[in-house]
């Protein structure tokens, strides 16, 4: 584990060695009380083609300290004052790091709350941000009494994590069984139990609250709709998170909605954490995307001109 100061706060991360394959690296970004760990059986598959960025969000994992010492959050084209847990101000964050470790082109990948990010992203580095894939991620279309459940059901799971929990027997085999189709392997509970435990509170509690209200789910179809790189969807057969039509709706404001191949992906037998459930099928799906979008002979003249 490598870590970088970004705008004052200590963020976690993991860079795989460039490949001759590709110049292109793929930015891998976790969801909300999550870390970058899941990622890890997609990394796998493709580190031997295509360099790989993972990291921890502020606030979350390995990047949980120093998050009140952020630096003051810039004004932007799109927005004046960003605050500094909206999705925007995660969209700087991240822009900084790809910046800071000279990442140029690359293509994020982001899962569920990752994926909002990830948009973002995109939207306010286009001259670095080659594409997106979303992962149990969409929305934009605003349900007041069903975010007013989730946003309290949030706070409650922020205020309430007495460190003792992980000693709670079967709590682990409970967190490997949540949102997903077929349990988890217990480590994959045991993990998200630390990721609950160690998330910052104002971070957590902060970035629910923002990217849930009206005017954020409604901001979100406007910025996919203004994208000029592609961005495709990845959405689980099963997802009791987020369901396929709310994956399909906001990836219908992207331009290749509507080509012939479209830009949603469902995955059978999937609920919220395909990176997890199926990475073998999803490591395929983002490498089809990334060749189709970046032939070979492009890649080579990219790889060289990142060398000059």
């Amino acid at each position: 584990m490598s870590y970088f100061d970004v705008l004052g706060v200590p963020h976690a991360y993991r860079l795989t060695p460039e490949t001759q394959q590709s110049a292109t690296t793929v930015v891998f970004v976790h969801g909300w009380l999550l870390s970058q760990g899941y990622w890890q059986p997609v990394i796998d598959r493709l580190s031997p083609d295509f360099q790989c960025l993972s990291y921890d969000l502020r606030g979350f994992g390995e990047s949980s300290q120093g998050v009140a010492g952020r630096s003051p959050v810039t004004a932007t084209h799109l927005s004046n004052a960003p605050t500094p847990f909206s999705l925007e101000a995660y969209a700087q964050d991240l822009g900084a790091l790809l910046a800071a470790l000279d990442l140029n082109p690359v293509w994020l990948v982001g899962h569920s709350l990752g994926g909002s990010v990830a948009l973002w992203t995109a939207k306010l580095f286009p001259q670095r941000v080659q594409g997106v894939v979303c992962v149990n991620a969409g929305g934009g279309m605003y349900l007041p009494d069903e975010f007013a459940r989730f946003r309290q059901a949030g706070r409650q799971v922020v205020r309430w994590r007495p460190p003792w929990l992980k000693a709670v027997p079967l709590m682990s085999r409970a967190f490997a069984s949540m949102m997903v189709h077929k349990p988890l392997a217990l480590h994959w509970g045991e993990q998200r139990l630390t990721d609950l435990l160690a998330a910052d509170a104002a971070a957590a509690q902060g970035v629910l609250l923002e990217s849930t209200t009206e005017a954020e789910v409604h901001r979100l179809p406007q910025v996919v709709a203004s994208l000029e790189q592609p961005a495709y969807f990845v959405a689980g057969a099963q997802d009791p998170v987020m369901e396929t039509k709310y994956v399909q709706h906001l990836a219908s404001f992207h331009p290749l909605f509507d080509s012939s191949e479209g830009n949603v992906t469902i995955l059978p037998e999937c609920g919220h954490m395909a990176m997890v459930e199926q990475p073998e099928a999803l490591a395929n799906i983002i490498r089809q995307h990334l060749s189709t979008a970046v032939g070979p002979s492009q890649n080579a003249c990219a790889k060289d001109s990142v060398m000059q």
